[in-house]
């Protein structure tokens, strides 16, 4: 399986604000690091689905934009600008781990 698909399927599902649909792109035991911390931000399915949930899907205005994705072995490469959290839309860059079809470690990273 590509790595991209459940990349992509993510990306879609969270412009649709479909918290099922994003979180069936995730894999049980996912963790997410928000750069530059070693220790995780969230960790499991279940605490991904509560944030999402209390801190962006409920927000109409929430968009990301895909400004560029590269795909490298099961490592996936998104830039994107998010509107909808701030006046000003943010950048970010997400890489994700892709294993067994689904999306296990996301690292994302913010301008300084």
């Amino acid at each position: 399986m590509c790595a991209e698909l459940p990349v992509e399927a993510q990306f879609q599902a969270y412009n649709a604000r479909d918290l099922t649909a994003f979180l069936a792109c995730f894999a049980e035991e996912f963790k997410g690091y928000r750069m530059p911390t070693e220790a995780p931000s969230t960790v499991g399915k279940g605490a991904l689905g509560a944030f999402y949930a209390e801190h962006r899907f409920n927000n109409p205005a929430l968009r990301a934009e895909l400004l560029s994705r590269t795909v490298m072995g099961n490592k996936v490469f998104d830039h994107e600008r998010i509107h909808g959290l701030s006046p000003e839309p943010l950048e970010s860059l997400a890489v994700f781990e892709v294993e067994a079809g689904l999306i296990k470690t996301a690292w994302f990273y913010f301008p300084s």
